[in-house]
């Protein structure tokens, strides 16, 4: 084989398909390409060199210029063999670095100009230095490595070039094409030197950590486990890496946390039956989310954390005082609670269940209830929830399954004993996917809810702890099994002074904070809020109000932002520019001046309120038409009414054919609002004796009572919600049944102080106090009515009554007892 000439000024590019040839290497190739045949067979015969770089992909069928990495090292073909199948084996060794300046053929082999990059090597103590380190770093190395020759130690620390060594001891690696090119590149010595030393202080690591594993692995090992040394090698690597089976490291993480949970018996024996299915199913598995999902619920739950309860009676009448101004039968009630609850160590008894209109402050009373407890608070609103699952949760046989509310909220309190609020529970549905009221029976039984199940867990879990409040509007929508599980507290609205407090003590002060204002940039006085309860709000709580005080403080804030120096005293003359014209009017005398019209007392879910019953007649059949959106009860009320009176016609001085030959209607204005009852009787029969005898009714009067068709005035509910609304309305005077004087305790103080209770167990009582001396009958009292010229005379007062003959006893249903007797009786 000839000597190779020099190098020549174009020089024949080999592509290397996963290769770099560094100079002073060796290294064997086998040249398949016909390209490539016909350059080394051509090299070979004129004893030229040939420039080798490396692919830039390695899976390129036939290289253009494009696909070559530009620096490669100039190589003389040392030794070659032909293979019977045309091929070429061979041996090339590598002299310099060169890098291709431009390609001058494509064909039949690439060809280029080049130009030599020599190695830049300055000389320093670093430079020995890192010598020495890669040297050492490559015999140690090799002494991991059997099968490594012992002459290639020898060899390494007899090379004095340091360039040299880095050659060797990169082409002696096992690197990645990559890094064998970005060494090739490098062309400071030091800087290649430095390089290589960290990929050969990886590859020392990774041969350690290979060595030890197997040293350890050996010793544990038995003969005839060949499946088993391999796992254990493999997991034995992760470990050392950092890299452990995510699905292992999830299981032991799990184990662990459900060993700290506290669990109970039967909930730990069903984690670990879930842990040991998690371990065997695939993570891929649809099956591995539900069971490590359904494992996360279970270690989250507080089964055993509690915070200690810390019952100061003081403290605790001290914080709903702060909260809330009145309710002082609610705020006893709490205290009452409470008290039992430390003296016997545990809280325990009926659920409350805080009912009243929006805005009196029952949500804010279980907030203090928790804070006077020193125990976390969550809130649930239920409000429109129509599945059951919501409470007991889905069966884990549903895509997407998870546990209900109140599992959820003890998740997210984070202990097992929170105050947890029950809102809107009058509000709860039910429809095809079940009824929710039916499932909070469990939950809201203190006899069972220490074994709550719920569907999604399948456990049971002890809610006994957990102090349940719950809120309502109206009682009527709550099933019995349900109320009669909790212990209802009544909240009726406010009145106008007490509105006026909870103003002056809370709403003013959060309204500036929520505003920017400052105490000195704006002033309101208390008859501007007392404008503003009786002209804007009429309501039974005070949302209203502050939503009306917000108004008035944003447009002072507007002011002040304009300019700076503005302050705002805002008098009642002045809410006009504030809160424009008042909503709301007394308009009882307007509506009550004319005749057939009575005020009567309505209660609602928002509270008390006044109603206006209107009645006419014309000529007619007798007919009995009744409008204004009438529930049935209340128009068997208005058909009672009505039969009572046509049976005392001739006690109106009316003919006997009167009601036969007028039609009658009764109508009850504000047409969209339902209304029903039967607490409208009285106010009913009022307004048809006033149409009738051409009577007006007192304007300042309002009534409510159950009439019989014997003229009996019979007891009502919601009396206190009642009152206060014609309080509110302007009313001085109320009529209502004797049997619900009881109620009147219940009654601010300062509202009895001002107005005139009238009770009454007769209809004739009522017409008297309706009419006065305008109109006194004896309707109730069993008389025949006194006539002169076929006009009904007046009768006498009823303190003027004298005592019933037995005739009259009788015809009035007394039985032989003096009425007078039974009244002394009742009292």
């Amino acid at each position: 084989m000839a000597a190779p000439a020099e190098k020549p000024d174009v020089l024949g590019i080999l592509p290397l398909q996963d290769a770099v040839l560094f100079p002073n290497t060796v290294i064997p190739l086998a040249v398949v390409k016909k390209p490539g045949i016909a350059l080394v067979e051509e090299a070979l015969r004129d004893g030229r060199h040939i420039g080798l770089v490396a692919l830039k992909d390695k899976d390129t069928d036939d290289p253009g210029p494009d696909d070559v990495r530009r620096v490669g090292t100039i190589g003389t073909i040392q030794r070659m063999i032909k293979v019977p199948d045309g091929t070429i084996r061979c041996i090339v060794g590598g002299s310099s670095v060169f890098r291709i300046d431009a390609f001058t053929q494509t064909s039949p082999y690439l060809a280029g100009t080049y130009t030599e990059l020599p190695d830049i090597t300055r000389e320093s103590g670093e430079l020995v230095a890192m010598h020495r380190n890669l040297a050492s770093l490559f015999s140690k190395l090799i002494g991991y490595l059997p099968q490594a020759p012992r002459e290639m130690e020898m060899e390494v620390n007899n090379i004095s070039d340091s360039n040299l060594l880095t050659y060797f001891v990169a082409s002696s690696m096992r690197l990645d094409t990559s890094d064998r090119q970005a060494l090739l590149e490098e062309r400071n010595t030091e800087k290649r030197m430095r390089k290589l030393t960290m990929l050969l202080t990886k590859e020392l690591e990774v041969v350690e950590l290979g060595h030890k594993i197997q040293s350890d692995i050996q010793r544990e090992m038995e003969k005839n486990q060949r499946e088993f040394y391999l796992r254990q090698q493999l997991r034995a690597i992760q470990e050392e890496l950092g890299e452990t089976d995510p699905q292992q490291a999830e299981t032991n993480d799990l184990r662990k946390k459900i060993d700290e949970a506290g669990l109970p018996e039967d909930a730990k024996k069903a984690a670990d039956r879930e842990l040991d299915r998690l371990s065997k199913v695939p993570q891929a598995s649809p099956e591995y989310s539900v069971i490590r999902t359904y494992l996360d619920w279970i270690v989250q739950l507080p089964w055993d954390k509690a915070t200690t309860d810390a019952i100061d009676i003081a403290h605790a009448r001290e914080i709903l005082d702060e909260d809330h101004y009145d309710l002082e039968k609610v705020k006893d009630r709490i205290v009452e609670y409470l008290a039992v609850g430390k003296l016997k160590k545990k809280l325990t008894g009926p659920i409350l269940c805080f009912v009243g209109p929006p805005g009196v402050g029952k949500t804010s009373l279980g907030q203090s209830i928790a804070r006077a407890m020193g125990r976390k608070f969550v809130r649930l609103s239920v409000g429109g929830v129509r599945d059951e699952a919501e409470i007991r949760g889905h069966r884990r046989t549903y895509i997407g399954a998870m546990p209900g509310t109140i599992i959820r909220a003890l998740r997210d309190a984070g202990t097992r004993n929170p105050v947890m609020m029950i809102d809107e529970i009058d509000k709860v549905g039910s429809d095809y996917r079940g009824d929710p009221q039916s499932a909070l029976l469990e939950v809201l039984d203190p006899a069972q809810n220490n074994t709550f199940r719920d569907h999604y867990l399948d456990l049971p879990f002890d809610l006994s702890a957990v102090l349940f409040v719950c809120t309502a509007n109206d009682l009527s929508t709550v099933s019995p099994p349900l109320r009669d599980r909790m212990e209802i507290i009544q909240l009726a609205g406010y009145t106008e002074f007490e509105k006026l407090q909870i103003a002056k003590r809370y709403l003013l002060k959060k309204q500036r904070e929520a505003n920017g204002l400052r105490n000195s940039q704006v002033q309101i006085s208390d008859a501007s809020i007392k404008a503003i309860i009786n002209d804007y709000t009429r309501e039974a709580g005070v949302r209203n109000l502050e939503r009306e005080i917000g108004t008035v403080f944003r447009k002072v804030a507007r002011r002040i932002a304009e300019e700076s120096r503005y302050k705002a005293r805002v008098k009642p003359e002045s809410l006009v520019d504030y809160l424009s014209k008042p909503r709301f009017y007394n308009e009882v005398k307007k509506r009550t001046a004319s005749i057939g019209v009575t005020t009567g007392l309505a209660w609602t879910p928002v509270g008390g309120d006044i109603m206006f019953i209107e009645t006419t007649t014309m000529p007619g059949t007798g007919k009995l038409v009744l409008t204004g959106q009438l529930g049935d009860v209340m128009k068997e009320s208005a058909t009672a009414a009505v039969s009572f009176l046509r049976s005392r016609s001739a006690e109106l001085g009316l003919p006997d054919d009167y009601f036969s030959k007028h039609d009658m209607h009764i109508h009850v204005p504000a047409g969209a609002v339902p209304k029903d009852g039967p607490s409208a009787g009285i106010a009913l029969a009022t307004s048809i004796a006033s149409l009738v005898t051409h009577t007006k009714v007192d304007s300042d009067l309002a009534m409510t009572g159950e009439i019989t068709l014997t003229g009996q005035v019979l007891p009502i509910g919601g009396l206190k919600e009642k009152v206060l609304g014609a309080k509110r309305a302007g009313i001085a005077k109320i009529v209502m049944p004797k049997r619900n004087e009881i109620d009147l305790d219940d009654v601010p103080k300062e509202v009895r102080d001002t107005m005139t209770f009238v009770p009454v167990e007769e209809i004739s009582e009522v017409f008297e106090q309706a009419f006065g001396n305008r109109l006194i009958t004896p309707v109730m009292l069993g008389e025949e009515p006194r006539r002169k010229d076929g006009v009904v005379v007046p009768m006498r007062r009823r303190s003027e009554k004298r005592a019933p003959t037995a005739a009259e006893r009788k015809r009035s249903g007394i039985n032989g007892r003096s009425r007078g007797a039974e009244t002394t009786r009742k009292r």
